[in-house]
């Protein structure tokens, strides 16, 4: 393999775990703002104020959640070479950080700050970034998805499976500090499904990435080279 064809799936795969994860961050923002929309006057007194704005704050759990649903299959897109995935990822990457926009400065406007939300866009927005400067027609002839096998996409999707899979176990520790009223940490409301969530994800990454599928890989490219 060449050294340019090393570039090329060292790109994409760092394209692919960076659109995975924030997919994947994404949805969980969506999620994660549930409690809020439905109840902005059962937590703290920062947050009763966003009860003027309930209805705009269920727009931000259903866009979220649609946002992070639409991210995973942009990877998928990514994962399978297809000739629209790059496109279609950048859409999701700007409605994503200009969604994220509107969230931090109305959360500002309303209760003073907008944590945990920043992170989201913080994360949505460097992605975004990354996937423009793919797209320099020097860097664009070498990491161009559409050229992109999904056999040599493969571990780059288990890797990104497997970020899923640590993302959805431990969200609740890394937005604790965020989420605790009261003394309970409402980021872990969903502990049982996100363990799930993450297990299967884990598994997938470890099946992806096992050295039966690698084999299959380099078995499959040895036959299309002779």
């Amino acid at each position: 393999m060449s050294s340019n064809q090393k570039l090329s799936k060292f790109l994409r795969a760092i394209g692919i775990i960076l659109m995975a994860f924030t997919a994947g961050f994404t949805f969980l923002g969506g999620a994660g703002t549930t409690c809020v929309a439905l109840n902005p006057t059962g937590f703290s007194s920062s947050m009763a104020a966003l009860a003027s704005m309930q209805w705009l704050y269920i727009f931000f759990v259903l866009s979220g959640v649609a946002l992070g649903i639409l991210g995973i299959r942009a990877v998928i897109q990514l994962i399978r070479g297809k000739p629209n995935a790059y496109r279609f990822s950048v859409v999701i990457l700007v409605a994503g950080t200009i969604l994220g926009l509107v969230h931090i400065f109305t959360s500002r406007a309303l209760r003073g700050k907008s944590m945990p939300v920043d992170a989201v866009v913080y994360v949505t927005a460097f992605t975004l970034a990354v996937f423009l400067l793919f797209k320099i027609p020097g860097i664009w002839r070498i990491v161009d998805f559409s050229r992109g096998k999904p056999s040599e996409n493969k571990p780059a999707g288990g890797a990104a499976s497997i970020l899923l899979g640590i993302l959805a176990i431990s969200i609740q520790y890394l937005m604790g500090a965020s989420h605790t009223w009261g003394g309970v940490n409402y980021a872990d409301a969903f502990h049982l499904s996100m363990w799930i969530v993450g297990v299967a994800c884990f598994i997938t990454g470890l099946a992806l990435l096992s050295p039966i599928s690698l084999n299959r890989i380099r078995l499959h490219q040895s036959v299309k080279t002779q």
